[in-house]
C-alpha cells in the first residue's frame, strides 16, 4: 500500500479530517484538550497513502496487511485510538513504548502529545511494516519517533524504563518484559483477552500487582511472535467467514458446532429487555466470567448476509455476531426477537427483548443461559463499568476472595470484582 500514489488533495481533506475529530468529540471518545490537539494536528491520510480520503476519514479500521488470507495489521478505528490515548494519560516529556507500529499513525499522535522533550519507541514484528511506518512518520515531520523491528512480547529494553507502555494489538497475557520495563509510577494500557472477550485496560502498579484504573471494550488483531496466545477462533463450515471463539478452542469440535448451527432450532423469550450497549458491555462480560462454555459466533461477508447465525450485534453491513453457550451436544445463542434485525445505527439505544435460540435436542444449556440472564438482571446488570481487575504474577501467591472471579494465564493471575 505504501507504493501507491496518494489520492488526497486540497481543502476537502482538511474538512474531512476536522469533521472526524468533531465526530469523535461529539460521541465522547475524545475528552481532553491534549488528545484533541493531537488528532487535529496529525492527518491520518499521510499514513494511508492510496486509500481514498472519504474512507481514511471515516471512523473505521482499515486493513493494511494480510497473511494467508487473514488480516495481520491495520490502521485502528480512530474511536478506540482516542479512547486508549485518554486511558494512557500522556504528558509532555513522557517516554513511551508502543507495541504494534502498523502505519505509524498512533505513534505520531503520541509524539505530538509528549513533545520534543519526550520519546516514542514503536515496535512491529514485520520489517515491511517498520519501513512503511518510518516513511509515513517522516512525511508527517515526525522522524524523531524510533521505529524498531522486534518481537513485541520482549519489549525494547534498550530505551527502558518507560513512563507509558501501550499495545495496539490484542494480548492473551501480560508478558513479564512489559512489567519489567515499566517505570514503577508508570501506566500500561493494553487490549487483554479475558475468556474470549477483549478489554482495553489501563493498569498502574499497586504494591505487588497491577490494578486497573480504566476498562473499555475493544477489538484488536492479536499479537504475533513468541508471546502470542492461543488462536481462539475456530472456522465453521466449508466456506470462510464464519467462526466460533472460545476461551479454550481445543474444546471446540468444529464439525459438531457446524451441524448444530445448521440444525432445527427453537426460540425462547427470556422476559429481559436490554439495549445493545447493555448486552455488549454487561451481559457478555458477565457470561464470560460466570458461564462455562461461553462462546462468541462471528459472521462476515456473505455469511452475515445469509443469517446463518442469529442477529444480536451488527457492527457493519457485512459483519454480525452473537454470544452463547456451547456444549458437547448442544448450542444455544442470544438473539433479538425473531424477525427483528439490528439497526444500522446501534447508538440509538432502543431496548429489545432477549431471546435464546436452542440448537440441538438437549435444552439444558438453554435453561442455564436463561437462568444466568435472570441472575445478571436481578443483580443490577453489572458491566465492564465499575469492574476492578488486578493482575498478579503467578508466583505472587495471591489468594482470591469468594466474591472474585479468577482467570489464570501463563504468567498472570487475574482477579476481577466490582467496586
Amino acid at each position: 500500500m505504501n507504493s501507491q500514489t496518494p489520492v488526497h488533495t486540497g481543502s476537502d481533506v482538511s474538512v474531512l479530517h476536522q469533521a472526524l475529530v468533531e465526530e469523535l468529540k461529539g460521541r465522547g471518545h475524545i475528552r481532553s484538550p491534549r488528545v484533541e490537539a493531537a488528532f487535529r494536528a496529525i492527518p491520518r491520510h499521510l499514513f494511508l497513502p492510496g486509500v481514498p480520503s472519504d474512507e481514511v476519514y471515516r471512523d473505521q479500521s482499515i486493513p493494511t496487511k494480510r497473511l494467508d488470507g487473514r488480516i495481520v495489521s491495520s490502521s485502528s478505528q480512530p474511536a478506540i485510538m482516542a479512547v486508549m490515548l485518554e486511558q494512557l494519560g500522556l504528558e509532555p516529556g513522557h517516554r513511551v513504548l508502543e507495541i504494534g507500529a502498523a502505519t505509524g499513525y498512533n505513534a505520531a499522535l503520541m509524539a505530538h502529545m509528549v513533545g520534543d522533550m519526550g520519546q516514542v519507541v514503536t515496535l512491529d514484528i514485520d520489517q515491511d511494516l517498520v519501513e512503511g511506518a518510518r516513511e509515513h512518520l517522516a512525511a508527517a515531520g515526525l522522524d524523531r519517533v524510533q521505529v524498531v523491528c522486534a518481537d513485541g512480547g520482549e519489549g525494547y529494553p534498550n530505551a527502558a524504563p518507560y513512563d507509558r507502555i501501550i499495545l495496539t494489538v490484542g494480548a492473551w497475557d501480560i508478558a513479564p518484559a512489559w512489567r519489567d520495563q515499566l517505570n514503577p509510577m508508570g501506566r500500561l494500557v493494553l487490549p487483554l483477552s479475558i475468556r474470549g472477550l477483549q478489554l482495553s485496560i489501563a493498569f498502574e502498579q499497586v504494591d505487588d500487582h497491577l490494578e486497573s484504573i480504566s476498562v473499555e471494550p475493544c477489538g484488536f488483531i492479536m499479537l504475533r511472535g513468541s508471546f502470542a496466545g492461543p488462536d481462539c477462533d475456530v472456522q465453521l463450515g466449508p466456506e470462510p467467514g464464519l467462526s466460533i471463539s472460545a476461551d479454550n478452542p481445543n474444546l471446540v469440535d468444529a464439525g459438531v458446532a457446524w451441524r448444530l448451527l445448521t440444525s432445527a432450532c427453537r426460540d425462547w423469550p427470556t422476559g429481559v429487555r436490554v439495549t445493545t450497549r447493555e448486552a455488549c458491555l454487561g451481559l457478555s462480560f458477565w457470561l464470560a466470567l460466570r458461564a462455562p462454555g461461553f462462546c462468541t459466533l462471528n459472521a462476515d461477508k456473505e455469511m452475515a448476509e445469509g443469517r446463518i447465525i442469529p442477529d444480536l450485534f451488527r457492527f457493519s453491513s457485512k459483519f454480525n455476531s452473537t454470544i452463547g453457550l456451547l456444549g458437547e451436544a448442544s448450542l444455544c445463542v442470544l438473539m433479538r426477537p425473531p424477525g427483528q434485525s439490528s439497526p444500522a445505527d446501534e447508538s440509538n439505544g432502543s431496548p429489545f427483548e432477549l431471546f435464546v435460540r436452542n440448537l440441538g435436542q438437549d435444552d439444558t444449556l438453554a435453561h442455564r443461559l436463561i437462568e444466568q440472564i435472570a441472575v445478571w438482571d436481578a443483580g443490577g446488570r453489572r458491566s465492564t463499568q465499575g469492574v476492578r481487575i488486578r493482575a498478579y504474577p503467578q508466583d505472587a501467591g495471591y489468594v482470591p476472595s469468594p466474591d472474585e472471579s479468577v482467570v489464570v494465564k501463563r504468567w498472570t493471575r487475574l482477579a476481577l470484582d466490582w467496586v
